[in-house]
């Protein structure tokens, strides 16, 4: 067990019906590290996340979460974790602070401590102001702030994105994107961001590039790039999963 690591992922396999979705996939992400999973439609990102927050029994391989053996010790592992879903898991017909505060009940959260939690997340993404609005009157990208906000009340050791800045307009998507790399800064707070959007990495962002199931790069951008002997990350994406770019 090493608590020093916020998430490892150690040999992970996972087949539908005999067909392999994730093969031998293996890599740790640090705290104060924000790591962009990318890889093309299939290639097992979502069937990745689904092991990770235990919506499926992870059969092969290990998964830890701040050390924490995901099968072992269940409680205690997701108890680290924040998660953002890429379809929203708002209740429409409630507040904002209904929302959050149903959150924090169902961890356990003491009344006065969940009220400072989240007037504390909501300040911080500018949305105090709007904590008794109805969640149905909010544009998606409020919606995804008060998803994010959601996410970190419990102070989990990481954090993570399923692609949440989907369907969101240009200004919106940056300020999540900025957000949450802030975050990674002054918290310390570990990230797996699931994204097919190159311009949502930072330089000093981890990457991790997964195509039919397996890892076929991990590390820094730069690492990457030397790896792949190319200049932008979007050559070095298309040259890891062999697909053919456009004109």
């Amino acid at each position: 067990m090493n608590a020093e690591i916020a998430l490892r992922v150690d040999g992970v396999s996972f087949a539908y019906s005999g067909i392999k979705a994730l093969d031998q996939v293996s890599f740790s992400i640090m705290p104060g590290q924000c790591t962009i999973l990318l890889g093309p439609n299939g290639a097992g990102k979502s069937t990745l996340f689904s092991l990770i927050t235990r919506l499926y029994d992870c059969r092969e391989g290990t998964i830890e979460l701040a050390g924490h053996n995901i099968k072992k010790q269940t409680g205690k592992a997701l108890a680290q974790l924040g998660v953002v879903f890429q379809q929203t898991t708002l209740d429409l017909d409630l507040t904002v602070m209904q929302n959050l505060h149903y959150h924090t009940a169902l961890h356990g959260m003491p009344g006065k401590l969940a009220q400072q939690r989240i007037q504390q997340e909501l300040q911080r993404l500018n949305l105090f102001d709007r904590r008794f609005e109805y969640i149905r009157k909010l544009n998606g990208g409020h919606r995804r702030r008060v998803e994010i906000a959601r996410a970190l009340l419990h102070k989990p050791a990481i954090l993570l994105l399923d692609e949440p800045t989907v369907g969101l307009d240009v200004p919106s998507r940056q300020a999540i994107v900025d957000y949450v790399h802030q975050l990674v800064k002054t918290e310390r707070l570990a990230v797996l961001w699931a994204s097919h959007l190159i311009d949502e990495i930072y330089p000093d962002d981890n990457l991790i590039v997964l195509h039919n199931g397996q890892v076929k790069a991990a590390g820094s951008v730069a690492e990457v790039l030397l790896m792949t002997q190319t200049e932008h990350i979007k050559d070095a994406f298309f040259q890891l999963t062999q697909q053919q770019r456009g004109p």
